[in-house]
């Protein structure tokens, strides 16, 4: 099978399996939905939502939280992981928004870059999410199943290199889903140690079905 033949028939299977796929962060505005990704870095975003009712009930918003100093912040996010650098971007992340953009998150990629704690990974998916731009975010979970499935090859071993890869060969209007599909087939079905081959739909057509774990990034 051809690369581009294991597109078409990865993509065909998720647009018929799962139509409709959003994030699993939960939030009520591209405010809270930028907090939300940055702190689920390296965090899980079941952990991600036990944490930030109460966080957006006392900062709704980014000129809330532009009030507020880093240890107030902390005081509500203190389970994630490495909590003291993510209070501290998210509380000068809110201040920057306030003063320079009214309180609202920009859409340019450039600008969001710009924002403390905010990576390339993190920019995409607030591009695609909240302003449904084509852009393709590069977690651990995408990362690993582009890899299984054959979706890149071995050379593209940065996530940028993946990014590039996968936007070159998925259908502009799938790319925003494709990322929630690639992420949830990771985190549910293909899991970092210990796949579920058996049960994978994918695994027909998988070039890693069933291989041992260490054989497969």
């Amino acid at each position: 099978m051809t690369r581009k033949e294991r597109y078409a028939f990865v993509l065909q299977y998720f647009r018929e399996q799962m139509p409709e796929v959003q994030t699993e962060l939960e939030f009520g505005s591209v405010f809270q939905l930028l907090v939300a990704v940055i702190l689920s870095a390296q965090c899980t975003d079941k952990r991600i939502n036990q944490v930030t009712p109460e966080l957006f009930r006392r900062y709704p918003d980014a000129k809330s939280m532009a009030k507020a100093e880093t240890e107030e912040v902390l005081e509500y996010i203190s389970s994630v992981s490495y909590p003291n650098s993510k209070a501290d971007h998210l509380v000068k992340m809110a201040r920057i928004l306030a003063e320079q953009y009214d309180g609202e998150v920009p859409s340019d990629m450039n600008l969001l870059l710009d924002l403390p704690g905010v990576g390339r990974k993190t920019a995409n998916v607030i591009q695609s999410v909240a302003f449904g731009k084509s852009t393709m975010a590069v977690d651990t979970h995408v990362f690993r199943v582009s890899h299984r499935l054959g979706l890149v090859p071995s050379t593209a071993d940065t996530p940028f290199k993946v990014e590039q890869t996968l936007v070159k060969n998925i259908p502009a209007e799938d790319i925003p889903r494709a990322h929630h599909w690639l992420l949830l087939h990771g985190r549910y079905v293909c899991t970092s140690r210990k796949p579920h081959c058996e049960k994978c739909d994918l695994s027909g057509v998988c070039p890693s079905a069933c291989q041992p774990v260490s054989t497969c990034r």
